[in-house]
Order: C-alpha cells, then structure tokens, then sequence
C-alpha cells in the first residue's frame, strides 16, 4: 500500500488553505512551504495541519 498522503497546509497570515500530497516514509516531520496567497496577496510560509 501506498505511504502517500493528501494533506492540508495552512498560511501563517490568513486562513487560506492548499491540498498536497506527502509521502510518509521519506519525510517524517511537518512541511513548510513557501506559496501564494491570494487573500494576502503575497507569497506566505504555509504550515501542514491536522485533518
């Protein structure tokens, strides 16, 4: 079975949310990535959340 994951990451200035996916058995720790916003309308970090 598949270790790929879909998971949510949320922005750290707004509410704004994106669906990825994550591959659990390469990464252990939570993703951080750096996207856009389009409430902020800037590029922001965006942190993963619980589902």
């Amino acid at each position: 079975m598949s270790q790929v994951h879909l998971i949510k990451i949320r922005s750290t200035k707004s509410d704004y949310m994106y669906h990825t996916r994550k591959n659990r058995k390469k990464v252990e720790r939570k993703i951080e990535l750096k996207k856009y916003d389009p409430i902020t309308r800037k590029h922001e970090i965006f942190k993963e959340v619980k589902k």
